[in-house]
């Protein structure tokens, strides 16, 4: 298969001059003289990454890079063993600037480099953190000065002070020693996010890695199809990422994280096949190319249509629309649409009964995880019951992190295992 394919030879590329260290230490490390105080501890890894990837954080500004497989993307990627790195020759201070996808105040950044290549001290040094609310090339303000430590992951530093904005901008000054390169390989970027705005809406037509992607947004869920292998997409939208379940035919399948630009006309994403989702995944990436939809002869054309297929052919379907406030049962006004598809699919097909399942990624413990999703499940139904579907016909379950779908070691990962899922009875 093509995506199989893809994904051995992103394996394989991600080697560059040698194989990358294995052994990870999660040693602190201690701030440059100009810093406030020394590192503390690591952030919870429960609390997501403001400036990954997976929260919705792009790359505007690009550093010298050695080429796409060490990209700056792969620094915001979340996972410590993919990152960026300079050209062959060039350690001179090198800068990168990151859009977030909302205000956000940090109020502790965390770096890894422990798999950096070679033992000649290419991994980064000296990097100045700088926040600015007024454009990505304007209005910084520095946030923290570090010297990082070499080949040591979850170096975590408070910053000086409260700057919020909308870009965080890196300087990255200097390597550990090395006259050929510069590496570094995870950063991530803890507080709060200050705003939180609803996405315009994101249908159209892109041209993308894959064919060309149709895209129907309806209200929160998305649904859509792609010109390859039959390909069909089933998700959610949450502010500007997309979380879906990709479908090919005869029978593939997998999870997708894409994230659009500020503007609407670009997209950039991650897709992984369904149980192999512990590598790096492969890129999907896409340019809007018109506001109509379109379509594809193999789609069915809307949430609620692709919703009734998948239950009447597979008994079951995934629902990343239906969003919740963080650690909370409450159904975040924005879902309601997404409710609604089910319910009218519901009383379309009045000889249904359905289970309501709420899945949850694997922070926490077992015994809240469950509690938790049990809570959102109940939620699922009060809410199609008060629309008028009879409780008779619905169950719930809450199976917590008992059967994830990606992997729970990254922010992209645990944001595809909170879903809600429908079965039929």
């Amino acid at each position: 298969m093509r995506r199989i394919a893809l994904l051995l030879l992103l394996a394989l590329a991600c080697s560059k001059k040698e194989q990358p260290a294995t052994t990870t230490t999660e040693t602190t490390a201690t701030t440059a003289t100009t810093a406030t105080a020394a590192a503390a501890t690591a952030t919870p890894t429960n609390q997501p990454s403001l400036t990954s990837f997976s929260s919705g954080a792009l790359v505007v500004q690009k550093p010298q890079e050695y080429d796409q497989n060490w990209s700056s993307f792969w620094m915001f990627d979340g996972r410590a063993d993919t990152g960026w790195a300079t050209p062959e020759g060039v350690a001179t201070p090198q800068t990168i600037v990151v859009s977030l996808p909302e205000k956000t105040q940090l109020d502790r950044i965390e770096f890894d480099n422990a798999h950096v290549d070679g033992d000649d001290g290419r991994g980064a040094k000296d990097v100045v953190v700088e926040m600015s609310d007024v454009s990505a090339t304007d209005g910084f303000q520095p946030i923290a000065t570090v010297a990082l430590a070499d080949k040591t992951d979850n170096q975590s530093f408070p910053v000086s002070a409260p700057v919020p904005g909308r870009w965080m901008r890196l300087r990255v000054n200097s390597s550990q020693g090395s006259k050929q390169y510069i590496e570094l390989m995870d950063v991530r970027g803890y507080g709060k996010q200050l705003t939180h705005t609803p996405f315009p809406d994101a249908s159209g037509t892109y041209q993308s890695d894959y064919g060309n992607f149709h895209l129907k947004q309806e209200g929160t869920s998305v649904t859509g199809c792609y010109e390859h292998k039959e390909g069909l997409l089933n998700g959610g939208i949450d502010g500007r990422v997309m979380n879906f379940t990709w479908h090919e035919a005869p029978n593939d399948k997998g999870p997708a994280t894409m994230i659009f630009s500020p503007d609407g006309k670009q997209m950039y994403g991650l897709w992984w096949v369904e149980g192999d989702t512990s590598g790096r995944g492969g890129t999907w990436n896409g340019t809007k190319i018109s506001s109509d939809v379109g379509t594809c002869p193999h789609w069915s054309g809307g949430a609620e249509a692709q919703l009734t297929k998948e239950l009447e052919e597979l008994g079951r379907t995934r629902v990343y629309g239906i969003n919740f406030d963080v650690d909370s049962d409450h159904i975040r006004d924005e879902s309601k649409p997404t409710l609604d598809k089910i319910v009218s699919m519901l009383k379309a097909k009045a000889d249904w009964k359905l289970k309501v399942e709420g899945h949850t990624d694997a922070t926490g413990g077992d015994a809240h995880n469950q509690q938790l999703s049990q809570k959102r499940a109940d939620s699922v139904k009060n809410y199609l019951v008060s629309a008028g579907i009879e409780a008779s016909r619905l169950t719930t379950a809450g199976l917590g992190s008992s059967q994830p779908v990606a992997s729970n070691d990254i922010d992209s990962g645990r944001a595809q295992n909170r879903r809600v899922e429908l079965a039929k009875e």
